[in-house]
């Protein structure tokens, strides 16, 4: 008999804490940005809240703001940081760079990512990281996007079902392959219409 609990893969998403284009409110995307105080503060905290849990692998967007929040939280398990496209935050296009509160009521340009694409990363990660870490236990820093996309396809909901992530929240997802695959055919994509500083 199989033992699915077993084969079930933890994963700890993290969204990278606070940066300095956080605190200005501009629209990060897909630019490396960079931990301000309170963002390495927050991620220390991450590090010492996990440091007592079992960790098998540190994930972490290929994006500089993700990858120094991983390595704060590697620290304690002296593990590497292995960084993924997959976890990268939503490509906003021509928004990016832009002050957040004057994009509200624009209309929204061709060239920002759709949630469709989105919800297909985020599927697969899902799919990589129960792939490549089967029963393991993985901390993956992602952005606000992006993670809520992953807790959607998770869950089998619409990301404007998901709440959103602060800096560096955790929450805990169990999955397996299996799992994933049930809940990607379920997933439904609803057009998100706020546009926020993650």
């Amino acid at each position: 008999m199989i033992n699915f609990a077993l084969m079930a893969t933890t994963i700890f998403l993290v969204r990278h804490g606070e940066t300095v284009d956080n605190a200005r409110q501009i629209m990060q995307g897909q630019t490396p940005g960079e931990l301000n105080e309170r963002g390495r503060e927050q991620a220390l905290q991450v590090a010492q809240r996990l440091a007592d849990e079992e960790i098998d692998a540190v994930v972490a967007s290929d994006l500089r703001r993700a990858i120094q929040t991983a390595e704060i939280i590697a620290v304690p398990h002296h593990l590497p940081v292995v960084t993924t496209p997959l976890l990268r935050e939503r490509d906003w296009g021509s928004f990016t760079g832009r002050f957040i509160p004057d994009l509200r009521g624009e209309v929204w340009p061709d060239d920002i990512e759709t949630e469709d694409a989105l919800l297909h990363r985020a599927q697969q990660f899902l799919q990589k990281m129960t792939a490549t870490y089967e029963g393991k236990r993985v901390v993956a820093v992602g952005h606000g996007i992006i993670n809520k996309a992953i807790l959607a396809v998770y869950a089998s909901c619409s990301m404007k079902e998901v709440q959103r992530m602060m800096n560096c929240e955790v929450r805990v997802l169990t999955t397996s392959s299996v799992a994933v695959a049930a809940s990607a055919a379920s997933t439904a994509s609803d057009t998100v219409t706020t546009a926020s500083a993650e």
